[in-house]
Formats: C-alpha cells, sequence, structure tokens
C-alpha cells in the first residue's frame, strides 16, 4: 500500500514569493491554479491578505484582523492556471515590497450549494484528494449544520464572517476538542469549550454551528475554510514545549513545507514558517505573524524542516518556552517516502 494518497503535495499546496512593482503583476510559479490564496509583505508593515475562488476575485479580509470583506480592483484581480494577477496596491503590490504567498488548490471552480445541512451553502469548492474545501453560508441565528463536501470529519477549519466586523475563529480538534475554538486575529490562548461556537464535533458531511453571532448571526455572511488530515500531505495537532534548545521533536510524516503554531497556554502571537523564504539550510529562522501586520522577523525562534516532522530550536513563549501546549498546523513539501509506492525517503534541508 502507498505510503500517502498524494506524491507531489506541490500540486495542492505551493508558496511562492515575489517583488512588488507598484502596478499590474501576473505572477506564475505556483505549479497549479490558486483557489486560496494568503498574501503578506514580508518587507513592509501591511495587513495579511486573503482571497478565494467563492467569494470572487478583488475580495479580500484579513487574518490580523476583524474588518469585513474589501472589495477592490487594486488587490488580486485573476486567479490563473498557474497563479494570479494582481493591481497596484501596496498591501499586496507595493513597489520593491518582497512579499509571500501561500496557495492552496481547492475545486478549481467557485463550486456550488452543497445542501446536506440545515443551511444550503451558497457555494462550496472542493479538492477531494488534499481534503480541503471551502464554503460560504448564510447564518441563521439558531443552531445550524452546514455540509463541508469532504466526505471525511475535518480537525483544521476557519470561519470569517465577511458581511459585518468580526474575529477569525479556529478549530483544531485535537486542541480545542469538540466545541472548543481559538482566534487567529489574536494573541490570546482560546477556550477548550463553548457550544455557542461548535454545538458538536465536526462529522464526515456537516459543521455544527452554535449561536455566536461571529459564526452564525441572523442574515450575515460567513467564509469557512476546512481541513481534514491526508497522510503526508497535512498534519493538525499539538506538542508540549521543553524549554530546550534541542527539541521538541514534532512528526509529520513528512518534510513540511508550511508550518503555523500557536501557544494555546499563555498569550503570545502566531509564528508561520515555509519552505521558499527560508529555504537554504536549518534552522528556518524567518517567521511572519498571522495575528499582526509586522514585517518579516528574520530573526525569530528557530525550527528545522527535516524528512519527517519539525524540530523546535527556539527556547521564548512563542514556539517553546517550558511545558506549555502549543497547537500547530503543517502542509507537505514532500512525503516522508517522496515517491507514492516506492522506499525513497523524503530529505531534509
Amino acid at each position: 500500500m502507498a505510503y500517502s494518497t498524494i506524491s507531489k503535495p506541490g500540486l495542492h499546496f505551493n508558496t511562492i514569493t515575489y517583488t512588488g512593482n507598484g502596478s499590474t503583476q501576473a505572477l506564475t510559479g505556483v505549479g497549479f491554479q490558486p483557489d486560496w490564496v494568503w498574501l503578506k509583505s514580508r518587507s513592509v508593515a501591511k495587513d495579511h491578505m486573503v482571497f478565494d475562488v467563492v467569494r470572487g476575485v478583488q475580495k479580500s479580509i484579513r487574518p490580523n484582523a476583524t474588518t469585513a470583506e474589501d472589495n477592490s480592483s487594486e488587490y488580486l484581480t485573476t486567479f490563473g492556471t498557474d497563479g494570479f494577477t494582481l493591481g497596484g496596491n501596496g498591501k499586496t503590490n507595493q513597489n520593491s515590497a518582497t512579499y509571500a504567498a501561500w496557495n492552496w488548490k481547492a475545486g478549481n471552480s467557485q463550486g456550488s450549494s452543497n445542501t446536506d445541512g440545515t443551511i444550503n451553502t451558497t457555494y462550496t469548492s472542493v479538492n477531494s484528494t488534499a481534503k480541503f474545501s471551502i464554503s460560504q453560508y448564510t447564518g441563521t441565528g439558531s443552531n445550524a449544520t452546514f455540509g463541508h463536501g469532504l466526505g471525511v470529519a475535518p480537525t483544521f477549519c476557519l470561519h470569517k464572517e465577511t458581511s459585518s466586523t468580526g474575529p477569525w475563529f479556529v478549530s483544531n480538534v485535537k486542541r480545542t476538542g469538540d466545541t472548543g475554538y481559538m482566534y487567529l486575529d489574536q494573541n490570546v490562548t482560546g477556550t477548550a469549550s463553548g457550544n455557542n461556537f461548535y454545538t458538536a464535533k465536526p462529522t464526515a458531511s456537516l459543521i455544527n454551528l452554535g449561536t455566536d453571532v461571529d459564526i452564525n448571526q441572523s442574515g450575515q455572511t460567513y467564509i469557512a475554510y476546512c481541513f481534514a488530515e491526508v497522510k503526508g500531505f497535512s498534519k493538525f495537532g499539538t506538542y508540549t514545549s521543553n524549554g530546550h534548545s534541542n527539541g521538541p521533536f514534532i512528526y509529520t510524516g513528512f518534510k513540511p513545507a508550511w508550518v503555523m503554531v500557536k501557544n494555546v497556554s499563555s498569550t503570545s502571537e502566531w509564528m508561520l514558517y515555509d519552505n521558499k523564504r527560508d529555504s537554504d539550510s536549518n534552522p528556518n529562522t524567518k517567521a511572519l505573524n498571522p495575528n499582526q501586520s509586522y514585517a518579516e522577523d528574520a530573526n525569530a525562534e528557530n525550527v528545522d524542516f527535516l524528512s519527517n516532522g519539525f524540530k523546535c530550536r527556539g527556547t521564548g513563549v512563542k514556539l517553546n518556552n517550558s511545558s506549555n501546549v502549543f497547537a500547530y498546523f503543517a502542509f507537505a513539501e514532500e512525503p516522508l517516502v517522496a515517491n507514492v509506492g516506492s522506499s525513497i525517503p523524503a530529505t531534509a534541508v
């Protein structure tokens, strides 16, 4: 039996870096048509910007902010077959500024309404191989369900109200349990339970919504990004820090391309690393903070990207202080066995 159903993770997730030109710019090299694009300036303090095929081009939301959806022809204007096109706004394309763009493939279309739950989604776009879906829905104000389309229960979901202000809810089932949540736009610890967010753990077909106005207010629109783990491609879980520069090691079963970490025991920033901004050798020292507009920290708390996981090298509260619990979210550069059906191991940098 093959180690993973995905032999080339880069066909489903990939990072590119670019330099802004202050004008229209077509970017390629993603390797597929991206359906969810998350952009961030590295050299200048600017908001994170998120775009997706379900809401449509030009419409952005900001992971570090609670603001409602923005619509501008100066942001992302086209999803292409190998990338995307930008307008000249400085948040996404300031002249001479450097940027990172993280790209995921969903269904390569806006999708259609999912009618599995009590709420019919406006659109749901699904990548059934990488187990990633994007769903837009309208809240009811009462306990409700909507269909995510994955066919298996997701273990990592992001929700954001788009028609009005509201926080980014994060569910990492291995950390938050059936009904708990964290906030992507904040440095707080979050909570392990709370029926106003989810009333129950997600199922193979449904997300079970509570009545919190920031996730299910009557008449308001929301976007949900849902992931289920795929062996050799994605892994979402927790680790306990040890306060030492040698460890802990977190096994993922693949060589990471992207790792996001949050201390859930103490107040601290979210930390995001990838294999394109810092790809020369271990340790990986360049971090961005999803809950902040900060420019890139080139001397952040360090991690090693290894053939089968990542290892913490920093000793601070953001990554590895003593005896705290951290949530992590990781996507692969290549699986532990680089070629599906073979015995060729992946290599570390």
